[in-house]
C-alpha cells in the first residue's frame, strides 16, 4: 500500500485504508510505520521521523488512528528532501523549501549558490504561466512561419523557458539584458506583451519594433533585444554594464550567447576588459548542446564553458530547473555588482533545430529529443514539483493553461490580422536623436526623416 504512495495528495486514501483495517500501532510497530512513510518524503528519514514519532504519539487514541491529525503530520511535509511548508491554506502549501536536486559546479569560487531554497505560492504561480507563455508564443511561431505569414529567420526557445523564467526572477527594476536571436520569450518577460511579440514576427504595426525588426531584433525597456551577428551581443553586453558602473544605479547586465559562439574571440576579449575594469556583467553561456547542427563536443576542445573565463569565476548550473537558475542567478547578480563580472553556463535543451530550416533530427536522433521532453522537460517538472508540494492544484493549473492558451492563440489572430507599416515607415525613426533633416547616406533619393518615437523602448 506504501509502495503506492507518491505525495502527501496520496494520503487520504491510504487513511481511509488503514481506518478500514483498524491500524494498532503500539511501540515498535508505530516507530517502523513512521520511518517507512517519512522515508517517502525526506532524504533524512531517520531525522524527520523522530520528529513525526514525538507527533504521532499525541495522534493516536485508543490504539487507533487519529485520521486528521495524523494526515496533518505529513501534510506540510516536502517531497525530495524538501523542508516543510511553512504555512497552510485550505490544505494547500503557501511556501515550501526545496532542494535542488544537480549540484552547482564553481569555478574558483570558495562557495556557491544556494543549494535549498523557498519558493512561495504566488512565486510557483507566477514561474509557471512565464514558461507557459512563451512556449506557446514558441508554438504559435512555429505555425505561423509553416503558414509563411512569418517570414526570414526565426529560432525558437522551446526548452530552454527554465533560462530565461529563472533568470529574470533575480533581475531588478534597474537590471538589464543583451542576448542573441533566440528572444521572442526574453521580449515577453522583458514587458512586452504576446500579441507585440507575435506582431513583431509576422511584420505588422503593432509589433515592438514596428514590425521592422522580426524575429532578430525585438527590443523593449532594460533589453537591449537580440543580435544578429554571432557573438557580438557579449562585448556589447559589457558595455551597458559599463554604463550601470557610469552611473552608478547598482545595475548590471545578462550578457547571453550560445556554446556555438562560445569560441568568438571577441567573447574572450569581453571577459578580459570586464575583469580588469570589475564590470557588473554576469555571461551567461546557454548551452542547449548544439551549435546550429554541431555538438559541444565536436565543436570545442572545453566544453566546460562555465570555466572559460579563466581568473573569472564562473557557475554551472541545470538550466533545465527554474529554481536552479534562479539560485545560480541571485548568487550571480550579487556578485557581479559587488565585485565584477562572473560566468554562468545554464546547460538546457532545444526541441526545434537551430531554426526553423533547419529539422534538428539529421544531427540528433529523435529519440534523444523524446527522452528529454519526458524527463527532463523545464514545465512539466516544475509542475510535478509544485503539485507534490501542494503550493498549485491540479485545478489551478489547468486554470492556468486555458488562460494562457487563449491568450495566445487571441494574439495570433490579432497579430495576423493586423496591418503592415506604409512604405513610409522605412525610413522613420533612423535616428534615436535625429540632428538632420535628411536621411543620410540615401543616393538619388531626398527622404526627410521622420520622428515617430512609436517602438515599444520610447
Amino acid at each position: 500500500m506504501l509502495r503506492q504512495l507518491s505525495r502527501a495528495a496520496d494520503l487520504p486514501v491510504v487513511l481511509r485504508q488503514l481506518q478500514k483495517v483498524g491500524l494498532r500501532c503500539k511501540g515498535k510497530q508505530l516507530s517502523n510505520f513512521v520511518c517507512v512513510v517519512s522515508s517517502f518524503y525526506s532524504t533524512n528519514s531517520s531525522q524527520l521521523s523522530g520528529a513525526l514519532l514525538a507527533r504521532a504519539n499525541k495522534s493516536f487514541k485508543c490504539g487507533r488512528l487519529n485520521s486528521s491529525s495524523f494526515f496533518g503530520l505529513f501534510q506540510s511535509t516536502a517531497h525530495n528532501g524538501a523542508a516543510a511548508p511553512a504555512q497552510q491554506t485550505n490544505n494547500y502549501a503557501t511556501e515550501a523549501t526545496i532542494q535542488i536536486q544537480r549540484p552547482f559546479k564553481l569555478h574558483r569560487l570558495d562557495q556557491g549558490p544556494e543549494t535549498s531554497v523557498k519558493l512561495t505560492k504566488e512565486e510557483a504561480l507566477l514561474y509557471y504561466t512565464q514558461m507557459q507563455v512563451v512556449r506557446r508564443i514558441e508554438t504559435s511561431a512555429g505555425n505561423l512561419y509553416k503558414e509563411k505569414i512569418i517570414r526570414g529567420f526565426c529560432h525558437l526557445y522551446s526548452g530552454q523557458e527554465a533560462c530565461a523564467v529563472g533568470m529574470k526572477a533575480a533581475m531588478t527594476d534597474v537590471d538589464n539584458i543583451i542576448s542573441a536571436y533566440r528572444v521572442h520569450g526574453w521580449t515577453y518577460l522583458m514587458g512586452v506583451s504576446p500579441l507585440s511579440v507575435l506582431a513583431e514576427l509576422t511584420g505588422r504595426q503593432k509589433g515592438c519594433s514596428l514590425g521592422k525588426g522580426g524575429s532578430m531584433h525585438m527590443y523593449g525597456r532594460n533589453f537591449y533585444g537580440g543580435n544578429g551577428i554571432v557573438g557580438a551581443q557579449v562585448p556589447l553586453g559589457a558595455g551597458v554594464a559599463l554604463a550601470c558602473q557610469y552611473k552608478g544605479n547598482g545595475g548590471m547586465c545578462y550578457a547571453l550567447y550560445g556554446d556555438g559562439a562560445s569560441n568568438q574571440g571577441q567573447v574572450f576579449e569581453a571577459y578580459n576588459m570586464a575583469y580588469l575594469w570589475r564590470l557588473p556583467v554576469i555571461f551567461v553561456c546557454e548551452n542547449n548542446n548544439y551549435g546550429m547542427g554541431t555538438s559541444a563536443e565536436r565543436s570545442s576542445c572545453n566544453t566546460d564553458y562555465y570555466t572559460r573565463g579563466d581568473v573569472v569565476p564562473g557557475i554551472w548550473v541545470d538550466g533545465m530547473d527554474v529554481l536552479a537558475v534562479r539560485s545560480a542567478s541571485l548568487f550571480a547578480r550579487e556578485y557581479a555588482t559587488k565585485k565584477g563580472p562572473i560566468v554562468l553556463e545554464t546547460n538546457t535543451y532545444r526541441y526545434s533545430g537551430h531554426s526553423m530550416s533547419d529539422p534538428g533530427t539529421s544531427y540528433r536522433t529523435r529519440e534523444e529529443i523524446q527522452e528529454v521532453r519526458s524527463k527532463r522537460d523545464p514545465i512539466s517538472s516544475f509542475k510535478e514539483l509544485c503539485i507534490e508540494h501542494g503550493l498549485i492544484s491540479a485545478d489551478e493549473i489547468k486554470v492556468i493553461d486555458n488562460k494562457v492558451r487563449k491568450e495566445v492563440d487571441e494574439a495570433t489572430a490579432q497579430a495576423k490580422a493586423d496591418a503592415e507599416l506604409p512604405l513610409q515607415g522605412l525610413w522613420t525613426d533612423v535616428y534615436a536623436n535625429c540632428l538632420e533633416p535628411k536621411i543620410r547616406g540615401a543616393i538619388d533619393y531626398d527622404i526627410d526623416h521622420i520622428q515617430q518615437n512609436k517602438g515599444i523602448n520610447h
